[in-house]
């Protein structure tokens, strides 16, 4: 307690005593405290905002984007470190095109320049937009432009891509290329050795079977398109003359890079080294789909596009040549497809033949394994002369040929692709001596006779059929002595009018290759041979094409009439082949004939290859004047629009009738086809049918074939003669009472021009036959008291004197004017006789000024001067 005590007091006293330093104990970490005499640095101010102050910040008469940026501080950012920020300006660059595309046009090297480091971006989505910026929007403004500088400011980013790194960006680089090329395809052609390198190393690194299946896909589909260019300038070597300029300026840029031509030895070792690629990275895809046991789209695209690339590359290495400029023979073709080459393609690739799946696989999915099975059957059809496949092999090949063709389901996509790509092996394939001959050639036949689906695949079996029945060149034509290869010849012939009245107006495209294959067989084929007879033969089938003939009054029109008029003339120059032309078929045509919407180009040559065939023997003269008169009256004549789909065809008409005029002319002699054609021209004439149905214009051709074949004297028979007596008061008073009586000049000038056409025939036959006229005139003053109306005798009376007053009009008519003075007095005379009984006529009085009208108007041509015959 005493100790306790004394401690406490002690501690008392100390805190009583005064500190001269207090002793602050500081916290090991934390900030020591600023001495309290230090100065305070800090300082606070405040913004003062002048807007339109800054002549730095000021961008009137810039093109910007949406967000105000222009293209120099978008293309800025393309380089910025934040992938975000360079995503931004390439969206903004895109922005700032299409709002002004003059920019691209004005600095699209420099953004070209700038935008081409974009390629190896490490952020994905950045390339991504890269490209769609390219293919959306700078190549296709660019694309009318020079692009090949644009292209080498971009090659050299591009194959830096395939060589970098990261698979991933190997693999955008060859999608950049492929765009590249599918806007300037020379591309390919100037840097062809390279891009294989790249595709072969691409293909040989493992990483590609792991990578995602949407860029392998667009790396073999690049790389299949690389090759058909190569194949392209492999079949046509004129394109490199054609595109000559613009690789020279290519080279301006790029001096180093090797031509094509100069590297067609680069170029075939190149391919020899990418196939073994191609067939290896093909077995491991498979591997991965059967193990699978489904075959997805990607992976399909995939494998068709190596199949195709692989039969394009042999292709090339056995026709050994690459233009037209290389001095390549065929003897070199085995050295660039040599024998290990053959050997790894029958051992690797055709030993998979046919392609099966482990498990179970949907229809779609069989579907596609059929169309890489079609793609492996074309690879071993394109090398079997090159290799000694072993039977096994041939025969899976033919058996399978032979179920694609028998294949009835066209619904499906890859049956009807599966034959298309077959059938121009068929040929050869009927060439050669094998077991499945047979069962190919009924194939085909059942096939051919089955074909309806689209346009290409009718197409294929008629090349197909062209080539195995025409002999040329390059063809593989069959033996026509062997009966089973004729018997199937004949049939197939005998399928092409069923499929030309079977596609008609639907797939012109279709008709006219049937129609130009027709025109060959037509004009290769004797007339005596089988294939002569069945020609012949084919004219009673052609009936349902153009059309059956006209059965009272209507006709039914076929598919010639509504096809373009290429098709209607390779149809009509088939007509000329055929040894004998049948009247069921002339028939047919003359109904054809009358179709308005034929063009008169057509009209015309379908009289000159009948008047061609009447010449070398293939007509009958009857059936041809039969025709051409049948023609002439049936026609129906339009004079005015109606509509918008039927269009006036007097001129037509009178093309028409001219043809027919001058193909009568030169039949034979003129006096002969005059007495065969005058008594049935003469009947049509005079039929009441005609004269109530036809038009003028029809009336007067037929007259006009009359003239054309007459001479002076006439030589129509007396019985001719008054039967026309009879008809041409009818004629001339229906063609005088249509004249319009007003009018401005020009339109009259137009219906004079027309009625003196109409009259011209009238005219040579009385000028002919002396006395026609006279009888004419007499049995038009009959006329005029046989009607009982009065206004029908007021029309025929106006109509009879404007007649006679223009013809009197014309100095050279006169004359036989006043030789028929006396009947004009006689019709003269009857209209005063009408005028008498006007009341009993219970005329108007309008009616009574007409007939006074014409009258006085006669009675003046009688009367005045002008009919006699002035002084000389």
């Amino acid at each position: 307690m005493v100790n306790s005590k004394a401690q406490s007091k002690k501690q008392q006293k100390k805190q009583n005593r005064g500190v001269d330093f207090k002793k602050i104990r500081r916290k090991v970490g934390k900030k020591l405290p600023p001495p309290k005499n230090a100065t305070n640095t800090e300082i606070k101010s405040k913004a003062i905002i002048l807007p339109e102050q800054s002549v730095a910040a000021t961008k009137d008469g810039l093109a910007v984007n949406k967000k105000g940026l222009t293209l120099k501080e978008l293309l800025q950012q393309t380089s910025h470190h934040n992938p975000k920020v360079r995503r931004d300006a390439l969206h903004g660059i895109r922005d700032l095109f299409l709002n002004h595309p003059e920019e691209l046009s004005l600095h699209k090297y420099a953004i070209m320049e700038k935008l081409r480091e974009r390629i190896s971006d490490d952020d994905t989505v950045v390339r991504e937009v890269l490209y769609r910026l390219f293919k959306s929007v700078i190549f296709p403004a660019c694309k009318e432009d020079n692009q090949g500088p644009l292209v080498s400011l971009l090659m050299a980013y591009v194959f830096n891509a395939m060589t970098h790194l990261r698979f991933d960006l190997r693999l955008t680089a060859f999608k950049f290329f492929d765009l590249i090329i599918q806007f300037y395809p020379a591309t390919f052609l100037l840097h062809a050795e390279q891009i294989l390198q790249r595709y072969e190393d691409t293909l040989h690194n493992k990483l590609l079977i792991t990578s995602d299946w949407g860029s392998v896909k667009t790396v073999l589909a690049s790389l299949l398109r690389c090759l058909e260019l190569l194949s392209a300038n492999d079949r046509d070597g004129a394109s490199s003359d054609n595109n000559a300029d613009e690789r020279r300026l290519l080279h301006s840029f790029e001096p180093d890079l090797p031509t094509l031509s100069s590297g067609h030895s680069l170029v075939t070792a190149k391919l020899k080294g990418l196939l073994p690629n191609l067939i290896c990275f093909f077995k491991d895809l498979f591997s991965l789909v059967q193990s699978a046991a489904s075959l997805d789209m990607n992976s399909f695209e995939s494998m068709l596009s190596i199949l195709q690339s692989i039969d394009i590359a042999v292709r090339f290495l056995i026709s050994g040549s690459l233009s037209r400029n290389q001095n390549v023979q065929k003897s070199s073709h085995d050295v660039a497809f040599d024998g290990p080459l053959k050997a790894l393609i029958l051992r690797e690739l055709l030993s998979l033949f046919p392609l099966h799946s482990m498990g179970t696989m949907s229809g779609k999915d069989e579907e596609r394994l059929c169309t890489l099975n079609v793609v492996i059957a074309e690879i071993y059809l394109n090398i079997r002369e090159w290799i000694r496949p072993p039977a096994s092999l041939e025969e899976e090949i033919f058996g399978f040929v032979v179920r694609v063709l028998l294949e009835k389901n066209l619904e499906r996509r890859g049956s009807t692709e599966a034959k298309i790509s077959l059938l121009p092996f068929i040929p050869r394939l009927l060439s050669m001596t094998s077991s499945w001959r047979t069962d190919l050639l009924q194939a085909f036949s059942d096939a051919f006779k089955d074909c309806k689906g689209g346009n290409a695949l009718p197409i294929a079996f008629l090349a197909a059929v062209d080539e195995m029945i025409l002999p040329g060149q390059n063809h593989a034509c069959l033996d026509s002595c062997d009966p089973e290869v004729l018997n199937h010849q004949i049939s197939w012939m005998r399928e092409l009018p069923r499929l030309l009245s079977l596609q008609g107006e639907k797939n012109p495209s279709i008709s006219e290759a049937v129609l130009r294959l027709l025109l060959r067989l037509g004009q290769c084929t004797c007339s005596n041979s089988s294939f002569g007879l069945e020609y012949d033969n084919m004219q009673y089938l052609l009936l349902e094409f153009f059309g059956s003939c006209p059965d009272k009054g209507r006709t039914t029109y076929g598919p010639f009439v509504k096809l373009p008029p290429v098709c209607q003339e390779l149809a009509i120059c088939c007509l000329y082949y055929l040894s004998h032309l049948d009247l069921p078929l002339l028939k047919s045509l003359s109904g054809c004939c009358q179709w308005n919407g034929l063009e008169p180009t057509i009209l015309i040559r379908i009289i000159d290859v009948l008047d061609s065939s009447y010449v070398v023997g293939r007509i009958r003269v009857d059936d041809l004047i039969s025709f051409s008169i049948t023609v002439l009256s049936c026609y129906k004549v339009l004079p005015v629009k109606t509509s918008e789909s039927i269009k006036p065809n007097h001129g037509t008409f009178m093309q028409l009738t001219r043809a027919v005029c001058s193909c009568l002319s030169r039949v034979g002699d003129r006096q002969t086809i005059l007495q065969i054609i005058q008594e049935m021209t003469v009947d049509i004439l005079i039929s009441p049918s005609l004269v109530v149905s036809t038009t003028l214009d029809n009336k007067c051709a037929l007259m006009r074939v009359l003239v054309a074949l007459d001479s002076k004297p006439t030589s129509l028979s007396e019985n001719s003669l008054s039967r026309l007596s009879s008809f041409l008061p009818h004629y001339l008073v229906h063609l005088f009472s249509h004249i319009p009586r007003d009018g401005n000049e020009a339109s009259l000038v137009d219906v004079n021009n027309a009625v003196r056409y109409y009259l011209t025939p009238c005219l040579f036959l009385f000028e002919r036959c002396d006395r026609l006229l006279n009888v004419v005139l007499d049995e038009m003053a009959s006329l005029i008291s046989s009607k009982n109306g009065a206004s029908d005798c007021s029309n025929i009376v106006r109509a009879i004197v404007s007649f006679l007053s223009l013809i009197n009009e014309d100095m050279k008519y006169r004359e036989m004017l006043r030789q028929s003075k006396s009947e004009i007095k006689h019709v003269l005379q009857t209209i005063y006789s009408l005028q008498n009984s006007g009341e009993e006529l219970k005329m108007t009085l309008q009616t009574r000024h007409e007939l006074q009208s014409s009258y006085l108007q006669l009675n003046k041509l009688l009367t005045d001067s002008p009919l006699e015959v002035p002084p000389k």
